[in-house]
């Protein structure tokens, strides 16, 4: 029994044996073949740099290019445009001041209309200290239920008339 046991246990060791070795190449084989991946990835790696650095170069170069044109034309249409931009602000500046001159003469009356509104004051003036003579001071309204015309009089002022019946208006 001892023998067919041990014979049993020989190949299986045998067939583990044979595994094992069978795994190892393997082993082997894979790690060849990432050896090799990593290095075709390494190349793919300067591959697509070189590739990124070729279109980022020529992008850059039209990028230039139109750059170049864009500032020719816009220092000709800065040439163009400063001789229009010093014409409207001329324009805008003369505008400026006649506005308020044209707004002046509309709404200010003229020396002559000045001359006469003083003339005018004065006679008013006049007017004015003639009638403040004449009564214009006096305090006067409509007084009682029959709105009779009343006056103030100044009480400590004396009587007149035959019958004392005139009083003096106060302020006069």
């Amino acid at each position: 029994m001892m023998n067919g046991a041990s014979h049993g246990l020989d190949e299986t060791a045998m067939k583990l044996g044979l595994l094992m070795e069978s795994a190892q190449a393997h082993q082997r084989l894979a790690e060849g073949e990432l050896e090799r991946l990593r290095a075709h990835t390494q190349e793919l790696d300067t591959v697509v740099r070189d590739e990124i650095r070729r279109t980022l170069l020529e992008e850059l170069q039209m990028l230039t290019a139109e750059t170049a044109c864009a500032t020719r034309a816009l220092q000709k249409l800065r040439g163009s445009s400063a001789w229009r931009v010093t014409c409207a602000s001329f324009a805008a500046a003369v505008l400026c001041a006649l506005i308020p001159i044209a707004l002046a003469r509309w709404a200010l009356p003229s020396a002559a209309d000045i001359a006469a509104l003083r003339t005018r004051r004065e006679e008013l003036t006049q007017t004015v200290a003639k009638l403040e003579q004449q009564g214009g001071r006096i305090d006067w309204r409509r007084c009682g239920d029959a709105k009779r015309l009343c006056v103030r009089v100044d009480r400590k002022a004396p009587t007149y008339g035959e019958k004392a019946d005139y009083f003096v208006i106060e302020g006069y």
